[in-house]
């Protein structure tokens, strides 16, 4: 059995009610859930939430909702790990025999079935324990800078200071929409960011995080162009 599990807790803060805030016309959510339905991967779409309007969205695109998440992985401090950890568990106490487990954002709405076959691909087809999204820095990382305490500009690394950025190693970083894993790794808390993970490599027009409303804002202007609106 593969799952998808939607981690959507009810106290965000920084943007209110994010996980259902209307995104283009829609609840964001729905999008994470849409591609995930519609990739045809799944055995069951799950959203683990401890929010019952949240859960009401989630049903009404698609996901089920078998279970209310517990007080003690609902904080700001628990990571998504656990909350996939806890789904995978739990279906398994129901006499399931999951092999695979998709954590998606629920603030993903650039995300492709595409790029979701992929990563499940890449992982069935290695010994690795995940596959996750990543993206390339715009900017070559050796070339960043920093501001002393007098305002004047620092070189992180000085020896690349008169380096041409096309000589520079290709650097990533986590894009922040799904990450694959073997049941067992998610069970046995394997680290994700390890010589254990797939890096699936998606163009960085798709990729945007959401944690503020400006952010928001950034998100929606790349949907609609990416969309052609």
């Amino acid at each position: 059995m593969k799952i998808a599990v939607i981690p959507a807790r009810g106290g965000s803060k920084r943007i209110p009610r994010k996980n259902i805030r209307s995104f283009c016309g829609t609840p964001i959510i729905a999008y994470s859930i849409n591609a995930a339905c519609d990739s045809g991967l799944f055995d069951e779409v799950i959203v683990s939430t401890d929010d019952e309007e949240i859960a009401g969205v989630a049903r009404k695109f698609g996901a089920t909702t078998p279970f209310v998440r517990p007080k003690e992985i609902s904080d700001d401090f628990t990571g998504t790990n656990a909350v996939v950890k806890h789904a995978v568990g739990w279906f398994i106490e129901q006499g399931n025999d999951v092999s695979h487990a998709c954590c998606i954002y629920a603030t993903a709405p650039l995300i492709r079935t595409r790029y979701l076959r992929e990563g499940y691909d890449a992982l069935t087809g290695s010994d690795a324990a995940f596959a996750f999204s990543i993206t390339s820095y715009a900017f070559p990382i050796q070339r960043a800078v920093r501001l002393t305490s007098e305002g004047r500009v620092e070189a992180l690394h000085p020896e690349h200071r008169i380096t041409r950025s096309q000589d520079l190693e290709p650097v990533f970083h986590d894009a922040g929409q799904f990450y694959w894993g073997t049941a067992r790794a998610f069970l046995n808390d394997v680290p994700v960011f390890s010589p254990r993970s797939i890096g699936i490599v998606l163009p960085r027009v798709l990729v945007q995080d959401i944690d503020t409303l400006e952010d928001w804002e950034q998100a929606e202007f790349m949907f609609r162009a990416v969309r052609g609106d």
